[in-house]
């Protein structure tokens, strides 16, 4: 099966925000856009961030390997050394990361490159990364 673009729409407090951390920050492509919201290309992918500023805000956490996971999160599963770059340019951006680059599940079935970050809006993002990508559904 090829694999296909997903899209996902989410709520922003501020566009000019939105354009600075999705464009700027993690170098994703500007689509169409309005005064309400703004298309970003996102590794391939099509997000969309609406601006929902009474929808946007702060997420809840859950425990995963010793860490607070914030809920919901959205991500991408990045070649590892595409997620080491990006990683480099979050820590030298001095990017929020509830949870910076880490490895989790170290040496067990799924082990994977992560670290979190969060939008202006407080929208958390999850970027991974598998030193075997056939390890990405492991149990």
């Amino acid at each position: 099966m090829t694999l296909r673009p997903f899209h996902l729409a989410f709520p922003v407090h501020d566009l000019a925000a939105a354009r600075g951390f999705y464009g700027g920050v993690l170098g994703c492509a500007e689509g169409r856009s309005s005064d309400q919201w703004v298309d970003f290309d996102f590794y391939g992918h099509q997000i969309v961030a609406h601006l929902a500023p009474a929808r946007s805000g702060d997420a809840a956490v859950n425990h995963v390997d010793g860490h607070g996971v914030p809920v919901p999160h959205f991500g991408v599963v990045l070649a590892m050394a595409d997620w080491e770059a990006l990683a480099d340019r979050l820590v030298a951006a001095k990017v929020d990361m509830p949870i910076p680059p880490t490895i989790r599940f170290k040496g067990q079935p799924g082990e994977q490159a992560t670290l979190f970050v969060r939008d202006p809006s407080g929208n958390a993002l999850e970027m991974k990364a598998f030193a075997d990508l056939a390890s990405l559904f492991a149990r």
